[in-house]
């Protein structure tokens, strides 16, 4: 491929709308072009970073005999109401009306599809186990699209889906898939780590992410020092280790004027404590419910546990004028002791000391001496916060730390959580009717190719691992006009293509510091510079490491092939 024929609209400024580095090179190189918020145009250049993605995910689905498919991308109402997952789903799911005005929507995952069709198809336990997945573009309408592919509305994704009959049958599935996926990761040379996770609003019984680990990631990993524990800080379960007290030491509860005081640091200040000293009541609407959360002053509450505890659709922080009403006082004062609620749930560090202070439930006072014990009765003690960095391990007591990371992949043993509900059975070998047992998965097939450039840049631009990259080989012709150049640029071209290799030539009729800045921009691993003064050799430059040689033209080929396999090395392919 030549630069002149392949349309590669390279920018020198930033784009004004980009938050992350990710979306700023994708934009600059030519890779992405917005349509409206969080929907872009894959660009020819961003396009077939997107097809190397897709065809290794598919290469890995079909060596563990899952078969390629396509379902339709919009998706009739019925199907979501008999799982429950119309009204449950949120906003994110784009309803619509057609002409007949049936309700439609448009697939942010095809879990009741799929389960529509095999139920209609599937009749014998002789038929199982079944596994099926697709490549295609889907539609989630986020609130607050951002970050270019990182969190777009519209996004091309792998899902699939197992259907088992048995939950034996049904793990086994599940574990195929997941070391599918790591090898997918492996092949891409990407540094990931696989955690547990929350299902979320997919459900099933238990799910594991793959994170890419940068320093820009969305997400915090709490990941143990000491062993493999890995889990997403929403699913990580706090392992407090302390002491329990016994209330021998609580003294009497006393009301203290804090005027003003409505937040943590304001307390502290006012009353020169630490903030490990306080405890502070965070109250919530779960499903309507009045529910007050108490934690230890520096520390937050998980939003997805408190959900999960109480199986709920929607958690939300009460409004301030509720918390008036609740507590008799303005947000910032309230106080567990005498607060009527529909649940009282504290952190188990909650019963680490014998004299708190918390909020008075009156404006400008706060109570000092309470006692959880003593003072708080009914309260339940539940792990409801968020893991910090420094918390023990669950599983083997060592040191947790929070990396950054980028979800690309989710894997969910689903059990019968769809099969049930929308009454998917086939008959077992006794001919009883029984439920599939379901698993599904889904890769980031565009966010794989926004995670990678997170991961892997410099100032100068993308660095593209060889697998991801549009093209793995840059030949930079200096001397366009030049016959001789042009003629060993297209000999090379020809040679690297026979031996299976992507090459793009820049023959365009630029400067050179033009065509070195854009090379290093697009991020091709591997660049071939020709047209210099040494007509009898080519400057090789890794992108990875800037590093050059000089590569003979005369035993061209071996010295290609020894040095390319260097620069692989250092992707560990």
């Amino acid at each position: 491929m030549f630069w002149s024929r392949f349309y590669i609209p390279t920018l020198k400024e930033n784009p004004a709308d980009a938050d992350v580095i990710s979306h700023t090179l994708m934009v600059r190189a030519g890779m992405i072009r917005k349509l409206t918020a969080g929907v872009y145009t894959y660009m020819p250049y961003g396009w077939r970073a997107i097809a190397k993605v897709a065809e290794i995910v598919r290469q890995e689905m079909n060596r563990i005999d899952s078969a390629e498919m396509v379902m339709p991308t919009v998706q009739p109402a019925e199907l979501w109401q008999q799982s429950g997952r119309w009204t449950a789903y949120g906003k994110e799911l784009l309803r619509f009306k057609d002409r007949h005005e049936r309700d439609c929507c448009l697939g942010p995952t095809h879990e009741e599809v799929i389960t529509d069709l095999i139920r209609g198809e599937v009749r014998s336990y002789r038929q199982l186990p079944i596994s099926v997945y697709q490549i295609q573009t889907k539609f989630r309408d986020e609130v607050r699209p951002r970050f270019g592919l990182m969190r777009g509305r519209e996004f091309i994704m792998k899902d699939a889906y197992t259907f088992d009959r048995d939950d034996q049958g049904a793990d086994k599935s599940y574990w195929d898939m997941f070391r599918a996926y790591e090898k997918i990761f492996d092949r891409l040379a990407l540094g990931f780590k696989s955690v547990a996770a929350d299902s979320g609003s997919i459900g099933g019984s238990f799910s594991h992410e793959f994170m890419v680990l940068a320093d820009t990631g969305e997400d915090s990993v709490a990941a143990c020092t000491q062993c493999a524990f890995a889990a997403n800080i929403e699913r990580a379960e706090v392992l407090y280790k302390g002491k329990i007290a016994d209330g021998k030491n609580a003294g009497r509860i006393e009301e203290i004027s804090t005027p003003g005081a409505h937040t943590v640091e304001d307390l502290c200040a006012s009353l020169k404590v630490s903030a490990q000293d306080l405890l502070k009541t965070i109250l919530f609407l779960v499903d309507g419910k009045k529910v007050a959360v108490l934690v230890r002053g520096d520390r937050e509450v998980n939003i997805v546990k408190l959900k999960n505890y109480f199986n709920a659709t929607e958690v939300e922080i009460m409004p301030a004028e509720m918390v008036e009403q609740v507590t008799g006082a303005a947000v910032g004062f309230a106080g567990p002791v005498g607060l009527e609620v529909d649940a009282l749930l504290a952190d188990p560090e909650a019963r680490a000391k014998d004299a708190w202070i918390t909020g008075a439930n009156k404006t400008d006072a706060h109570l000092k001496n309470v006692n959880l014990h003593r003072d708080v009765p009914g309260v339940i003690i539940k792990d409801l916060r968020e893991i910090t960095a420094g918390d023990a391990c669950p599983e083997c007591g060592g040191q947790i730390e929070l990396p950054r990371g980028i979800e690309v992949g989710h894997v969910f043993k689903l059990g019968l959580k769809y099969s049930e509900a929308m009454n998917a059975k086939f008959l077992d070998e006794n001919g009883k009717e029984q439920f599939f047992v379901m698993g599904c998965y889904g890769i980031g097939v565009t966010r794989i190719v926004a995670a990678s450039i997170e991961q892997n840049h410099d100032e100068k631009g993308i660095i593209f691992t060889p697998a991801i990259a549009p093209f793995e080989v840059l030949i930079i012709n200096l001397e366009p006009e030049s016959a001789e150049s042009a003629a060993t640029a297209r000999k090379l071209h020809d040679l690297l293509e026979s031996k299976g290799l992507d090459v793009l030539v820049d023959d365009r009729n630029e400067r050179p510091g033009v065509k070195f800045n854009d090379a290093d921009l697009i991020g091709i691993p591997m660049q071939l510079i020709i047209g210099s003064k040494d007509n009898r050799s080519v400057e090789a430059k890794n992108r990875k490491t800037d590093a050059r040689v000089m590569l003979p033209l005369d035993t061209f080929e071996a010295a290609f092939d020894k040095w390319k396999a260097d620069v692989y090395k250092m992707w560990k392919l």
